[in-house]
């Protein structure tokens, strides 16, 4: 795990907001979640890239600020083949909400994951989701928190950037893992990092290619590689939603 002071200056404004959030109010939030597992492999069964297509407005990476309301573009997502849906629920760097979430989980009958900066245990009980993002090197008692968001309902999906990062996710029970080819600490992408990562997951893991697919190619390189499903935001949101997740689906 890398000192925060060597990541890139806007993860560690966005880890800091993260930290200073305060707890939820109300009854803690469990849910009965549709498999992500199963959803990509039926997207798989019918000819399909399995795809968890982004809600992303923004992000510090991108350039400008998407403004179409969330559930209609989950819905073209959902309507052009995409597997599973991730929706952003960090406001002050990535625009999203925990309410577009909630919009979007009732509007549609994939999986749905939140994607966001979930530290603390505390922060499971902002919205109810089918999965959920959790970034290894940036928690602190990883098992613990996997385990917690198991007791609530939810699919932990453990992202790693490197081999000793998928042994601590195996080590903390992770059976969903998402492999980041963005590298935190410079904001660059690689697609050669899941390419050196993924032989490191057990064959009984789902194993998630995030960030940097871009075309087809970068599709097929993916899977390739042994990608059971893909994680794709700026690609599919950057212009025609429909249009874009057909293209990458059909790859």
């Amino acid at each position: 795990m890398i000192g925060s002071e060597e990541y890139a200056p806007a993860i560690r404004e966005v880890l800091s907001a993260a930290r200073s959030r305060s707890t939820p109010d109300g009854d803690p939030v469990s849910v009965s979640p549709r498999s992500l597992p199963a959803a990509l492999t039926a997207a798989e069964r019918d000819g399909r890239v399995p795809t968890v297509a982004e809600v992303k407005p923004t992000s510090p990476t991108t350039d400008g600020v998407r403004n179409d309301d969330p559930v209609t573009m989950a819905e073209q997502m959902v309507d052009n083949g995409a597997a599973a849906i991730s929706v952003l629920t960090e406001p002050e760097h990535f625009g999203g909400s925990p309410e577009a979430l909630r919009r979007v989980r009732e509007a549609v009958d994939v999986p749905v994951l939140r994607k966001d900066f979930v530290l603390t245990e505390d922060e499971l009980g902002r919205v109810a989701a089918d999965a959920v993002l959790l970034v290894a090197r940036f928690v602190d008692d990883l098992e613990e928190l996997v385990a917690a968001a198991r007791d609530r309902g939810f699919q932990p999906l453990v992202e790693v950037h490197s081999r000793e990062e998928v042994e601590a996710a195996v080590e903390a029970g992770a059976d969903l893992v998402g492999v980041n080819n963005r590298d935190l600490a410079r904001l660059e992408v690689d697609l050669g990092t899941f390419e050196r990562v993924a032989p490191a997951v057990p064959e009984d893991v789902t194993t998630i290619a995030e960030s940097g697919v871009t075309t087809p190619a970068d599709a097929r390189r993916m899977r390739d590689a042994g990608a059971d499903g893909l994680l794709v935001g700026t690609a599919i949101v950057d212009g025609d939603v429909a249009a874009n997740t057909r293209r990458l689906v059909q790859a």
